[in-house]
């Protein structure tokens, strides 16, 4: 975990991006450096601070020891005051903020993102995207509503060795594609577990749970090890399936779509350590077939596999069955994907220029719904029905409930429009 965000805004913001910046379509002038705000700066904020560290000028996070770390190292690296922040509401108030990179626990990521596009702040969201399907659609609604740049956390969608798997299953250099093996890595708890106790000082706990249920302090449920518990995300299903998972999406050009039908089989801890599985295997069906296997018994990345060969790709690696495969090159008459070298800096080009970057908040919020499933399938212990076009289940009242979650008060999940549900 790396900060906590707190109570829905109230709409009627104004666009507080000061008009000198701005050219005649409303967008950041290119010439204007974007200035950006990092919610959340321990684990992966750290890296996200690193990459937009020189656009950085200011910094939010309620475990003050890592809060004075990110403001000294702006301050050191840009000569600059850099105001520090334990409340992100106080942030999104600031006239001299354009967007704001949001590196939070998943339970936290509808509010922050929703909340800064009311305020007219365009936004950089870690994954997986939400916390719950309901959660996610909520935060499309925001961003198209406020006309706000909203980019997906999902980096390996600007990795080239992804890009060109993902064009070659498109443009059919393996066949019809039969089946996708998804790997995802075990649990890595940062164990072991030990008894509740009182929250460190530096730490503002309560602020930290935010909309989840009230909880005792358990120092091995926060930070790194909150994804390991069914209040704050979702495994590595939600953790590294979110990658994955979203490269299949891709490649099968369901990025505006999803699967048909859920099956997931799973085994739990056999101790309290956590909640999640420590082992599972989804099986997710597509309306023309297509199977995709996600779990820890395959390896990890992505493995397609058609009528005249199979590929695999994972960071930093690609290879195919024949090898030739992978040698193809693209017709002009070929589907081509959008091309990005850098995550952070198609975000900020995005920003400038108003058209949407590489991995949309829609484009999240449909790979982050997969994962969500999965995880409902694997909970419910039955095969589930799904309708991608509605986003709801087909007759199943007790897995409809999974679709959202209730807020603990004094916070409300607004609905993305400005209203609150």
């Amino acid at each position: 975990m790396q900060t906590a965000a707190g109570v829905g805004l109230a709409t009627g913001f104004p666009t507080i991006i000061p008009s000198s910046a701005l050219g005649r379509d409303g967008a950041i002038a290119p010439s204007e450096r974007v200035r950006i705000g990092q919610i959340g700066v321990g684990n992966q904020g750290r890296g996200n601070l690193k990459a937009l560290l020189k656009e950085t000028v200011a910094v939010c996070e309620v475990d003050k020891t890592r809060l004075d770390e990110a403001q000294k190292t702006v301050e050191t690296a840009n000569g600059i005051r850099c105001p520090a922040f334990g409340d992100y509401r106080r942030m999104l108030d600031r006239k001299d903020i354009d967007a704001v990179v949001i590196t939070v626990p998943d339970h936290w990521h509808a509010l922050l993102t929703i909340d800064a596009c009311a305020a007219g702040k365009d936004v950089y969201c870690e994954k997986p995207l939400s916390l719950t399907v309901v959660e996610g659609r909520a935060m499309v609604n925001a961003a198209r509503h406020f006309g706000r740049m909203v980019q997906t956390g999902s980096q390996q969608r600007s990795d080239d060795k992804f890009r060109m798997a993902c064009e070659l299953v498109r443009n059919g250099y393996l066949g019809k594609i039969k089946t996708i093996k998804v790997g995802i890595p075990g649990n890595n708890f940062r164990g072991p577990a030990v008894a509740d106790s009182t929250a460190p000082p530096e730490l503002d706990y309560d602020f930290w749970l935010g909309p989840a249920p009230k909880k005792p302090y358990n120092e091995k449920h926060v930070h790194y090890n909150f994804r390991f518990f069914w209040d704050y995300s979702g495994g590595q299903m939600t953790n590294f399936g979110a990658h994955h998972l979203d490269i299949a999406q891709w490649a099968l050009g369901r990025d505006d779509s999803g699967p048909i039908k859920i099956e997931g089989r799973a085994r739990y801890n056999s101790g309290v350590d956590y909640e999640v599985p420590d082992w599972c295997e989804v099986d997710y069906t597509y309306d023309d077939g297509v199977v995709i296997h996600c779990g820890q018994d395959h390896k990890g990345g992505v493995t397609f596999e058609g009528e005249k060969g199979s590929l695999f790709v994972t960071r930093g690696k690609i290879e195919s069955t024949p090898g030739d495969i992978i040698k193809q090159v693209l017709k002009d008459s070929d589907t081509h994907l959008m091309v990005s070298k850098n995550h952070h800096q198609n975000w900020l080009e995005s920003i400038k220029t108003r058209k949407l970057p590489i991995c949309d908040v829609a484009i999240g919020h449909r790979s982050a719904t997969v994962c969500h499933l999965g995880n409902i399938a694997l909970r419910m212990g039955r095969t589930l029905n799904w309708d991608p076009v509605h986003e709801k289940f087909v007759g199943d009242s007790d897995a409809t409930k999974l679709l959202s979650k209730p807020y603990r008060e004094p916070w409300h999940l607004p609905d993305g429009t400005g209203a609150h549900s």
